[in-house]
């Protein structure tokens, strides 16, 4: 048995350090939701509606239609949550029709799909079996292929993309039993060895793990001479010896997920197999998931069609007290809710998609919002359709068709989305992360006067540049075209919607100011503050990309009654969530749940636990697995 991994010691502005030296510091194209956290409704960046080229849509119309039979013909999504695996043979037919290689350049054997048809690729793939739109999103989104792309040396994506195109799975390895979102005690080393690096460590939660052929793999590097050291990419063949995948993890939902544990033990990795320098492998990592996070909440998209779908059809049919469910106010509510959300979440999608398309703007905050956004709302959407269905959405699909009726798998369904508001950043931690590049304008020119180790002389430096940005700022902030009747007149009937969110941001913003001026250097203690602040953006977005789909729509004939009269249901229930954000900045519980903790921790109400029996048992909350025998498996 090896011993334990060492974890390293590091406080808790070490953790913040090393998270922020990771952080794009730049912002070198221009961002909608940046402004719109700044109190500038750039409409511009978004209206009119960017639109793919005619070429790549006529591809990836193509593909998805074979993409479709083929989903129809040859994936049964109830066998696969029945065994909890993906038949071999579904994933040999996947490869062979090119879907590992959506969005691998064609000159390595891809597709070279753009953004937006890879999202409704996964859509598609996921309403089958959420579990196989994960494997292909783990796969390409976060797994080898993308920071390759980004990042690799020419002769690495001549070496791996054409594997990863056509035949090899990949897999993406960041957690670890002991680090999860708090990357500065990764353990997992790779010390150097002459013209290699040999691994040592073990990886938690490793998606397409258990049946990957090429892995990334973030690893320390110890520095020494000629050594810079620091958290470091590597791309690492699976089947090299030293690395044995000890268990194969089993969930709540995505039950044919093939996730596991990966250790290693002295696995030696050519240099040439680094992405990237040392100590670059966070900033790897997290601009990998820039764009790969728009998988998520693409997902997320495919859901709420099927939930809306099921809604609808249930509720015409099922008849109570005289009339179908749908005429009661109590369900109509909830199918409103269902339908207004679902095409708002795909215009944030569609809409993100496309600006990273065109690569034009920054996209890094409205990915985060799509994915913060798409995981919470569908979760709400699956939780609403088992409550239309009633005991029937809580029976299994299995135990529906056995007794005759139509296997809807809607508790599935809600057990498979749950996961979404943890893979890929937790939301407490999208909040963060969100808030973070949200102030990033703030700190740039005042985050000296709140940082506790700077200098007087610093701290005089950054008071009188805070000054000058803000005598410019916060002017602006007092009025604009969200206070003048008919502006934004094309937008028709919407264009109430698009004023207030104008002058919502605005709004936003001074409170942000105002939140950053009375806490200072306690602002990043307060996290539920910072929460609201981003689920206020995160609707101020939503309401903005529904209004400008809607628009376009209508321009384009599509539709468009149809989806303003859903633009304005959905900003209409969206304006309401954000009045009650906004009173819960200043009025709510936080400071009194903080002293409530206190005590739970000090084990004052540990009385409060009596008259239960804990069934978990007294192994430890946290262990390196025992080593064992390898259950890796190649999928030919």
């Amino acid at each position: 048995m090896t011993a334990p991994t060492q974890r390293p010691k590091v406080t808790e502005r070490e953790a913040r350090q090393v998270a922020e030296a990771a952080r794009e510091q730049d912002w070198r194209k221009p961002s909608f939701a940046k402004e719109l956290f700044l109190g500038r409704f750039r409409l511009d960046l978004v209206h009119p509606h960017p639109l793919p080229a005619d070429e790549d849509v006529r591809r990836g119309e193509a593909f998805l239609a074979r993409l479709k039979e083929f989903c129809e013909t040859r994936v049964d999504g109830a066998l696969i949550e029945r065994e909890a695996r993906v038949p071999d043979e579904v994933v040999t037919g996947l490869k062979e029709l090119g879907a590992l290689g959506m969005k691998i350049d064609p000159k390595y054997g891809g597709l070279g799909l753009t953004q937006v048809y890879y999202n409704k690729a996964l859509a598609l793939v996921g309403s089958v079996s959420p579990a196989l739109g994960a494997l292909l999103s783990a796969h390409q989104s976060i797994g080898v292929p993308q920071p390759l792309k980004l990042f690799g040396t020419q002769e690495q994506k001549d070496a791996f993309l054409p594997r990863l195109a056509r035949s090899d799975i990949s897999a993406f390895l960041l957690t670890e039993p002991d680090v999860g979102s708090d990357p500065a005690r990764l353990a997992t080393t790779a010390v150097p060895d002459g013209d290699a690096y040999v691994l040592d460590g073990v990886k938690l939660w490793t998606t397409n793990g258990v049946v990957a052929d090429l892995l990334v793999v973030m690893a320390r590097v110890p520095q020494s001479e000629g050594h810079r050291g620091g958290i470091t990419a590597f791309v690492v063949e699976a089947d090299s010896p030293g690395i044995t995948v000890e268990h194969r993890n089993a969930f709540m939902g995505l039950r044919g997920l093939e996730n596991g544990v990966t250790r290693f033990h002295g696995v030696r990795v050519p240099a040439a197999n680094r992405i990237g320098p040392e100590g670059a492998g966070l900033k790897i990592a997290l601009t990998t998931l820039n764009t790969g996070r728009l998988s998520l909440p693409a997902a997320c998209v495919g859901a709420g069609k099927w939930c809306l779908k099921i809604a609808r059809e249930w509720s015409a049919v099922r008849e109570q007290w005289g009339r179908p469910v749908a005429r009661h106010e109590a369900v109509g509510v909830k199918i409103s809710f269902i339908a207004a959300t679902t095409f708002a979440l795909e215009a944030m999608v569609d809409l993100a998609s496309q600006m990273a398309d065109e690569d034009r703007n920054d996209i890094r905050i409205e990915a985060a919002l799509a994915k913060l956004y798409g995981s919470e709302m569908a979760w709400l959407m699956a939780d609403e359709l088992v409550q239309i269905r009633g005991g029937r959405g809580y029976e299994t699909a299995d135990s529906l068709a056995a007794r005759g009726e139509r296997a809807v798998p809607a508790e599935q369904v809600l057990r498979d989305l749950r996961i979404n508001r943890i893979f890929e950043g937790s939301t407490e931690i999208m909040h963060l992360l969100i808030a973070r590049e949200a102030v990033d304008a703030h700190l740039a020119v005042a985050g000296d006067l709140i940082d506790p180790e700077k200098s007087l002389s610093d701290k005089a430096r950054a008071g009188a540049k805070a000054g000058g940005f803000y005598a410019r700022w916060l002017p602006k902030l007092v009025a604009g075209p969200g206070q003048v009747p008919g502006a934004y007149a094309e937008f028709g009937d919407l264009a109430p919607h698009v004023r207030y969110v104008e002058r919502t941001s605005r709004k936003l913003a001074r409170s942000t100011f105002y939140a950053m001026s009375r806490w200072q250097g306690r602002m990043e203690t307060k996290q539920a503050f910072l929460g609201r602040i981003v689920d206020i953006g995160a609707e101020l977005f939503a309401m903005s990309a529904a209004c400008v789909r809607a628009e376009h729509l209508r321009a384009t004939g599509d539709h468009g009654r149809e989806a303003y009269r859903l633009a304005d249901a959905f900003c209409r229930q969206s304006r309401l969530r954000v009045e009650e954000l906004f009173g819960r900045l200043w009025s709510n519980t936080d400071e009194t749940d903080r002293r409530l903790v206190d005590g739970v921790l000090a084990g004052d109400y540990a009385w409060l636990e009596a008259g239960i029996i804990d069934q978990s048992g007294n192994a430890p909350w946290i262990t390196d697995p025992t080593p064992t025998e390898s259950l890796h498996r190649k999928i030919p």
